[in-house]
C-alpha cells in the first residue's frame, strides 16, 4: 500500500511504501478520520485521510458508505457544452479496505522533524518550463 501525504502549507507531497503491518492499521478507517503520523516515520504528526484508491484504480468516494464498489451517476460538467449532463462512473465506498493501493492524506498537526527533511524539495524548472509560464503573464 501507498500512502500519500501532503502539507497544505507549502504544496509540497511525498509518498511512501508501508508493509501489511503498519497497512492494517488503517484497515476499517474512513475518509476524514485521522491517524497518528508515528506508524509510518512520521513522528508528533497527525494525518487526516482525505481519500484514495483501490487497485482497480476507482477512487474512495466519502459520501459513499462502506467498502463496497458500486456505481453512481457524476456531474459530467458544470459548464460548457455538456452542462447538465452526467455520466455513470464506478467509485469505491469510503472505508478503506485491504483491496485498497493509494491513501491519500494532508498533514494537519506538525511534529518536531522539519517538514524539509520529510517532504522531497520541488524540481528546480526547464528553461523551456520557465519561459512558457512567463509568456504567458503579459
Amino acid at each position: 500500500m501507498k500512502l500519500v501525504y501532503s502539507d497544505p502549507k507549502t504544496g509540497r507531497t511525498g509518498n511512501s511504501e508501508i508493509d501489511a503491518n503498519k497497512a492494517a492499521v488503517l484497515i476499517g478507517m474512513k475518509v476524514g478520520d485521522t491517524v497518528e503520523g508515528s506508524l509510518f516515520d512520521l513522528t508528533g504528526y497527525k494525518l487526516k485521510i482525505t481519500g484514495g484508491s483501490d487497485t482497480s484504480g476507482f477512487p474512495l468516494i466519502p459520501s459513499i458508505t462502506g467498502s463496497i464498489k458500486t456505481k453512481m451517476f457524476a456531474v459530467q460538467a458544470k459548464s460548457g457544452e455538456h452542462k447538465g449532463q452526467y455520466e455513470r462512473t464506478t467509485v469505491r465506498g469510503n472505508t478503506i479496505a485491504a483491496d485498497t493501493m493509494q491513501v491519500n492524506t494532508v498533514i494537519v498537526e506538525y511534529g518536531s522533524r522539519p517538514i524539509d527533511e520529510i517532504l522531497p524539495p520541488k524540481p528546480p524548472k526547464a528553461k523551456g518550463e520557465a519561459k512558457a509560464a512567463d509568456s504567458g503573464k503579459a
